[in-house]
């Protein structure tokens, strides 16, 4: 159990860091968003950068890992949504946001910091991995259902259109861009723009944690119980145990990606969740969900771990 603690209390030490700062009126919440800005559009899009140069592609672009995680995402997405629709009679919009929260992890601010600390630099390779699965099939296919139950007109073209405008303004994908074309290519950088890439990308995993940490003050949880415990289940519970029944269907599993992946589908649901939810008038459950959802990771993950502790389909290179 020691051995857990080591890896966890640096991740929530450093998200009550985060807390107390705002708590303290330290930095304000404008201020905070400036580093959450930093995060986004330099510290991540150079990680991602990183580890495609430092890795062959081949090795990068896993079709195993991008298989197993996607299905067991869309898995999560695709129950989520029936839930919401049938069960609980949401309408479309609704429905979709909510299911975005069951099956989009916080890859880059929790899951992450958390995988580096267990796997070491594979890490790195997992999150662009992830994040490739999030922002190109989960992301955009919530927000398309999303707007659909919001037009009145449902249309299509338009809702496609928009949405695509948006991705190609995603700072976490023009980093994928532009890390395959720098593999691609396979002509080493410069020293100094090598180490400049490092620089931000090693100060990815903690400006991450404070955010977070920063994030969850004045936040209230009122009259949500449903919808929370049905955001809190999915999240946390559902989607890694989907990821993981897919990863052991695969054919010679390999228990270094079988661990990445079930590090990053235990994470909570993505950090601009709350930002989603605002445009479809849910700002209130989804803002609730991100703070119940990240201290309940605390319990969430220690038990992850414990069972890969004592089994022997995973790969930990910590402890």
């Amino acid at each position: 159990m020691l051995d857990i603690l080591a890896i966890t209390t640096p991740i929530f030490l450093l998200i009550g860091f985060g807390y107390l700062t705002v708590a303290g009126r330290i930095i304000s919440r404008e201020q905070l968003q400036g580093v959450g800005i930093f995060v986004m559009y330099c510290a991540l899009p150079a990680l991602i950068i990183r580890a495609l140069t430092q890795n062959a592609l081949a090795e990068v672009f896993n079709p195993h890992y991008l298989l197993a995680y996607g299905v067991g995402s869309l898995a999560v997405f695709g129950l989520g949504l029936a839930i919401s629709l049938k069960v609980r009679r949401h309408p479309l919009g609704t429905s979709a946001i909510l299911s975005l929260g069951m099956s989009a992890s916080n890859s880059g601010f929790i899951g992450y910091p958390v995988a580096s600390m267990v796997l070491g630099p594979p890490a790195a390779i997992f999150l662009a991995l992830c994040m490739v699965i999030e922002n190109l099939l989960i992301i955009p296919l919530a927000l398309i259902l999303a707007e659909l139950g919001h037009q009145t007109g449902n249309d299509l073209r338009k809702t496609l259109r928009r949405t695509f405008l948006n991705l190609t303004r995603n700072p976490v994908l023009i980093g994928l861009l532009i890390g395959v074309l720098l593999a691609s290519i396979n002509i080493p950088l410069p020293q100094p723009f090598t180490k400049a890439i490092d620089m931000l990308a090693s100060a990815a995993g903690p400006a991450a944690l404070f955010v977070i940490g920063g994030t969850l003050h004045g936040l209230r949880v009122n009259g949500m119980a449903q919808d929370l415990g049905q955001l809190a289940i999915g999240k946390l519970v559902l989607h890694p145990l989907a990821v993981f029944g897919m990863f052991l269907l695969l054919p010679d599993l390999d228990p270094t990606l079988l661990t990445g992946a079930l590090l990053f589908a235990s994470a909570p649901m993505i950090s601009v969740y709350p930002l989603f939810g605002q445009r479809y008038g849910l700002d209130g459950v989804t803002t609730a969900a991100l703070m119940v959802c990240t201290l309940s990771y605390f319990v969430t993950i220690s038990l992850v771990l414990w069972l890969m502790r004592h089994s022997g389909l995973f790969a930990l290179s910590s402890g």
